[in-house]
């Protein structure tokens, strides 16, 4: 296994990705031929399961963009299963704690560093070298997402194998007591917070959509895993556009 988002994150280069929650295999499969360098399949969220995933998964096109999923909490089961179908890593949520944090490392890791089953299954069908590699390759997303995440930030980045640090900010605004006012500037002190940290722990900076402000702001910040947008607003953004001008030509 040769994770080359993993190896860009590293060097510190900046990557773009989309937010998926569309279960129909076409969507990926147009979506994978323009050039966003990974994916996130949602199943928190979003009704995709671990089926779901591994068929929207075989309809990516070329090897351009990596696969990943956010899984529906920081537990050994989904993050196994979602490793098995041929993710390339995990988003996991509400990570508060190191003990969290090195939970959901150890969910990555086979035996005797973690504690993740051994039964590959499609990451593996074509992969004669996975077993040997994964644990190295795989990466492991922290979604920073509660009060509580930010003043453990430091401790929580300080757990080998915690990759890229990931701001939630619906959740985080909430949890401030601003609920979907991600704009808030308790908000952005906080956003701000954990990024300082993560670059100075050395660990890539991640950020869901522009979290209250524009993904510009974010790009020109040093952000380096940059969700751009979903595949649902794609669609409706489109579409609106369309409408638009024809409202205008009335």
């Amino acid at each position: 296994m040769k994770n080359k988002l993993k190896s860009r994150l590293k060097a510190g280069e900046q990557t773009y990705g989309v937010w998926m929650s569309v279960e129909s295999p076409i969507v990926t499969e147009l979506l994978s031929a323009l050039g966003f360098d990974w994916f996130v399949f949602d199943t928190e969220h979003n009704p995709l399961d671990i089926y779901q995933v591994q068929t929207l998964m075989q309809a990516m096109r070329g090897n351009q963009t990596t696969p990943l999923v956010r899984v529906v909490w920081n537990d050994l089961v989904p993050i196994k299963r979602a490793l098995d179908v041929g993710a390339y890593g995990v988003v996991v949520p509400w990570v508060n704690t190191r003990q969290e944090a090195e939970m959901a490392v150890k969910a990555c890791r086979y035996a005797p560093r973690g504690l993740r089953g051994c039964g590959p299954r499609r990451a593996a069908m074509f992969d004669s070298e996975y077993l040997k590699t994964a644990d190295e390759e795989l990466l492991v997303i922290a979604q920073i997402e509660t009060k509580t995440a930010v003043e453990n930030i430091d401790e929580i980045l300080s757990v080998d194998g915690i990759d890229v640090s990931y701001i939630g900010p619906a959740d985080l605004s909430a949890s401030f007591g601003h609920l979907g006012n991600m704009s808030h500037p308790e908000v952005q002190h906080a956003i701000d917070q954990v990024f300082d940290a993560s670059e100075a722990a050395g660990v890539a900076t991640g950020v869901h959509m522009g979290a209250g402000k524009t993904i510009m702001d974010r790009v020109e910040k040093g952000y380096t895993f940059i969700t751009v947008g979903s595949d649902l607003q794609f669609f409706r953004s489109g579409a609106d556009k369309i409408l638009q001008q024809l409202s205008q030509h009335e």
